[in-house]
């Protein structure tokens, strides 16, 4: 009789964690065990009637936003109940892996190449010992889903290749740029004119905070942060996903914004990006283009409600489209906690859009009935 209650009371638990309704922004986020979930800086897909979320698997302590385990999956049908599917791109052991346990993996995004048939993952990725000082994009290759994933190898992107509106005249170094200030007009003017593409011509560009987003054609781009996060480059991959085709181009020069995360609506492309403050939320901005290569229109910060000013105290990781509901979008952040990285929570909120701008409204309580169509 007590194993039959005992097995009753496992099932009723276990019904308790696993029966979320609603989203709730900010705060803890518990998967179907009853533990935080734990994927941040994370990306979502949508294979064979389930949703995957990827994202960084990150531990206690100030050493927690290393890679001491790798990349997490969770799963779900619903979108509020996630089932934890342990780590799918594992931190190795060799210690003359690029990926080996201490490095930094961050941001993972995960997509289906349909003429492979395989999931790629790319990721950024920074050396073990050398801070945030490599700069690189990677990445990783599955079968499944659920992975694993095995490593393949980290870029410094688009080599030896200059971006394909860059003018004949920027090619070549000034005389005086070396003797400029930092942050001076006749600085951010250089900045502009490519001085740290010039610089990075050689060894391939820097590549930071990144997404990757997949064309209606099925064509698929790297948006990453470059030149010592000024600014943005998109760089379109190859029909494998596996690496760069050489073309690419710019956004923003000099803007100084990190944290993108793309979609399309209505034939239009929207990004939405951060500022760079380290680990400290800023204020959102967003951008709009008829074209993934640009040229992109700045559009000013997107969040209405408490606290906008900061993004609610999160920075940008996402936006997925829902299964099943025609041009609904979920926008993905994360807040941070860099002293105790795993006790970091996420938010998550519908976009709107108005006069092709993208909006987020806060919400501390929502579900996908609250999507209306706009």
């Amino acid at each position: 009789m007590k194993l039959k209650y005992s097995i009753v009371l496992c099932f009723l638990c276990s019904f308790v964690f696993s029966q979320n309704n609603y989203f709730f922004s900010g705060k803890k986020w518990k998967d179907t065990d009853g533990v935080h979930i734990n994927a941040h800086g994370g990306g979502i897909i949508f294979a064979g009637g389930t949703y995957y979320w990827y994202g960084e698997f990150k531990t206690e302590g100030k050493g927690g936003n290393t890679a001491l385990k790798g990349v997490s999956c969770y799963t779900s049908k619903d979108l509020y109940n996630w089932k934890n599917e342990g780590i799918v791109l594992k931190a190795e052991q060799n210690p003359n892996s690029e990926i080996t346990k201490g490095c930094i993996i961050e941001r993972p995004k995960v997509v289906f190449n349909k003429k492979t048939g395989k999931y790629v993952m790319w990721f950024h990725l920074e050396l073990k010992g050398q801070g945030y000082d490599a700069a690189r994009a990677a990445t990783a290759i599955s079968d499944s889903p659920k992975g694993p994933f095995k490593f393949k190898k980290s870029y410094r992107p688009n080599k030896g290749v200059w971006p394909v509106d860059f003018k004949d005249e920027f090619k070549s170094a000034t005389a005086n740029e070396s003797s400029l200030k930092s942050w001076s007009p006749e600085w951010l003017t250089a900045i502009q004119n490519g001085l740290l593409v010039r610089r990075d011509f050689d060894k391939g560009q820097m590549s930071r905070d990144m997404t990757v987003y997949v064309d209606d054609n099925e064509k698929a781009y790297l948006i990453h942060s470059s030149e010592d996060n000024l600014t943005l480059h998109i760089s379109e991959l190859t029909d494998d996903y596996l690496d760069f085709t050489k073309k690419w181009t710019r956004m923003a020069p000099a803007g100084h914004n990190e944290a993108p995360a793309v979609f399309k609506k209505g034939g239009m492309y929207y990004m939405i990006t951060s500022g760079c403050t380290g680990w400290d939320p800023n204020e959102a901005r967003s951008f709009s283009s008829k074209s993934i290569l640009g040229p992109w229109k700045a559009l000013g910060n997107p969040c209405t409600g408490p606290h906008a000013e900061l993004t609610f105290h999160s920075q940008s990781t996402y936006v997925f489209p829902v299964q099943g509901k025609k041009d609904q979008f979920i926008f993905m952040a994360d807040r941070w906690k860099p002293d105790n990285p795993i006790d970091g929570s996420y938010i998550w909120l519908p976009i709107k859009t108005a006069d092709e701008k993208p909006i987020l409204v806060w919400s501390d309580k929502w579900n996908l009935s609250d999507f209306k169509e706009n």
